[in-house]
């Protein structure tokens, strides 16, 4: 009788154990393909700039994540993810961090810390008929030229704390705040901090009811370098930068014979002189190009239909530059894009993509990830891309 009792006691002992467990999903998605890119280098360069190879991640960024949650009682769970981008093809940048962050969840909504997407990741995705993927119109063009409205790197905000609520009738809202947390060395003292410095902050609504989705956000950050960070001047000192504010509108409309697909978005550099991190979010690069831009606005259009099992997309864009110390440029592109499903995780797609870049745009172009692009100022270029696609 007292070994039952005891082995009643350890299994309810083990039953509470595990009912106390995070429950736990492993996920990802494998995304490669062979692409072809080709424009002109520029003036007084001869030749073709060319890429020819294959590429990672052209239609989905490649990824390794794992996320639960775990239930605390009265309504209350624990969640995590943990989300890691891979490249495939190569034994480059391997495990680089998407997005991880920890929080608790409620009937109230979900607050949460770590790194993570600002409300413009998930917009821009929601409203293009390309995917929001490498060789679509508003990833390209919203990249090069610096915006964090933008379903890439920059849209994902270091050092944060998020709110999202759940689903009101439709509505689902997203704030989010990204501390600086800088230790910025100059010239002049090697232990500068500031609490504003390369902070960022983000507001969305999003609403979804039926064919029709819709969403409007705004984003606004401080971005700065140090005086002897090693890149050519000019540099701000400290706590001088000024904010770069984004707003953005974006919607779909499902007709069932074709979904219809709008954006609009604009930036505000407040910054008087270009600094190398006036503008981009993360990219010392792109910074070097785009610090000279005051404002600029990006509309697109797109639409999307069933044709036999897949579906085909065409996109077109336009992006308009107001810049400082030279005239204002304009880049636009337009592309199409087939998918077809071979199962429900697994597909095949063939993707092209034109871009054109007057003398006073960004450089760049064909596709959003700088290595794999080509471009110059005044010149075109394009894309064309096939590959497969899976999920897990």
């Amino acid at each position: 009788m007292q070994k039952k009792l005891i082995a009643l006691a350890v299994a309810g002992m083990a039953s509470g154990f595990a009912a106390a467990q995070t429950n736990v999903t492993i996920y990802g998605v494998l995304d490669a393909g062979y692409l072809y890119s080709s424009g002109n280098p520029g003036p007084g360069i001869k030749g073709t700039n060319t890429f020819s190879g294959v590429a990672n991640g052209l239609t989905a960024g490649n990824r390794l994540g794992f996320k639960g949650e775990e239930a605390l009682g009265n309504g209350l769970k624990a969640v995590f993810t943990l989300e890691y981008g891979l490249e495939i093809d190569q034994n480059t940048g391997i495990a680089y961090a998407r997005q991880q962050f920890v929080g608790l969840a409620s009937n109230y909504g979900t607050l949460s810390l770590g790194r993570q997407y600002a409300p413009g990741f998930d917009a821009t995705a929601n409203n293009d008929a390309l995917d929001a993927t490498d060789l679509s119109i508003q990833s390209s063009l919203s990249y090069l030229a610096g915006n964090t409205i933008t379903p890439n790197g920059p849209a994902r905000f270091n050092n944060s704390i998020a709110y999202t609520s759940n689903n009101l009738s439709g509505f689902t809202l997203k704030g989010i705040y990204s501390f600086g947390e800088s230790r910025l060395n100059n010239t002049y003292n090697n232990d500068i901090n500031s609490t504003l410095d390369n902070s960022a902050y983000g507001l969305g609504v999003n609403y979804a009811n039926g064919p029709v989705n819709v969403d409007a956000l705004y984003q606004s950050r401080i971005s700065a370098v140090a005086a002897n960070a090693g890149i050519t001047p000019p540099y701000k000192q400290p706590g001088t930068s000024k904010s770069i504010n984004e707003w953005y509108v974006g919607g779909s409309w499902d007709f069932k014979v074709v979904k219809a697909f709008a954006s609009y978005q604009a930036l505000d550099n407040k910054n008087n002189v270009g600094a190398a991190a006036d503008v981009s979010h993360t990219d010392l690069a792109s910074n070097l190009v785009v610090s000279n831009i005051k404002s600029n606005n990006l509309w697109t259009v797109g639409l999307t239909a069933p044709i036999g099992r897949g579906t085909l997309g065409i996109g077109y864009g336009r992006l308009s530059l107001n810049n400082r110390n030279m005239q204002d440029g304009d880049s636009w592109g337009a592309g199409t894009m087939y998918t077809y499903p071979l199962s429900k995780r697994t597909a095949i797609y063939a993707a092209y993509s034109y871009f054109s870049n007057d003398k006073y745009a960004i450089p760049g172009g064909a596709i959003a990830v700088p290595g794999n692009g080509v471009g110059a100022l005044g010149e075109s270029n394009y894309a064309l891309g096939a590959g497969l696609r899976h999920s897990f």
